[in-house]
């Protein structure tokens, strides 16, 4: 790369982000990780272990469904390590439950991490990004925001806001040199899928065609990918990641 860029990982301590962020500085890129403010332990911990795989990570907190949190964390990471070119809004929870049963606390939950987050995070780095000339944006998503899911009218619907999002300000950032795209993955070998139980498992992976759930890393890849300088021409794009479990045209 012409010089090192910085990235901002947010939810980068989880299981798909840890794997994006090292990805990234794989790449060559500084990379910040920021984690929801009352798992300071857990962060710390990760932030220990990745230093004995031989990854210097940088560490912000904040609670990313709060517009002034997000702008307070957003200000610590770049009066500490600098401007951010590179975002990558990771954050994401569930609360799933038959529509007939959710309540309000868990549709507004859901749809204020998953949703109203990215929102808050890129509002507040896209003018710094625009008035350099340069930037990128990626969206974790997900297959269920494409295709829907039994139980998750609240994660389904955030996940599909998040392409809409993301279409709307590729086309208000094109002619800047900023690309904003989406990584739609499917079900991921991460700690929250491995507690499933076996025959469950089992059942879900027999209703994808490579009869196997990704890895994180292979979620990283196609953010690295878009985090490139080089792929300057995409923006506005929706990359799945979910072993031909939904594919469109």
């Amino acid at each position: 790369m012409s010089e090192q860029k910085i990235a901002l990982v947010t939810g980068g301590n989880g299981g798909i982000g840890s794997a994006i962020c090292q990805e990234l500085a794989d790449s060559g890129m500084t990379v910040i990780a920021a984690y929801y403010t009352p798992e300071k332990e857990t962060a710390e911990a990760w932030q220990a272990e990745m230093k004995q795989a031989g990854y210097e990570f940088h560490l912000v907190a904040g609670d990313v469904a709060d517009y002034e949190s997000a702008g307070q964390m957003i200000k610590q990471a770049e009066a500490e390590v600098g401007p951010i070119d590179v975002l990558v809004n990771c954050a994401g929870i569930t609360r799933d439950k038959m529509l007939k049963r959710m309540t309000e606390e868990q549709w507004s939950a859901v749809i204020r991490t998953n949703l109203d987050s990215v929102f808050n995070t890129t509002q507040q780095v896209i003018n710094g990004m625009l008035e350099r000339g340069y930037g990128r944006v990626i969206n974790i998503s997900s297959v269920n925001g494409q295709k829907g899911q039994f139980g998750q009218a609240n994660y389904s619907a955030a996940k599909a806001g998040l392409h809409g999002f993301t279409m709307a300000i590729a086309q208000e950032t094109a002619l800047k040199g900023v690309t904003v795209n989406t990584v739609s993955p499917g079900y991921i070998a991460t700690d929250m899928t491995k507690a499933i139980a076996p025959e469950i498992l089992d059942s879900i992976t027999q209703t994808i065609p490579m009869r196997r759930m990704g890895e994180p890393e292979e979620i990283a890849q196609a953010v690295a990918w878009l985090a490139d300088e080089k792929t300057a021409y995409v923006t506005g794009a929706n990359i799945p990641v979910n072993g031909g479990l939904f594919m469109a045209a």
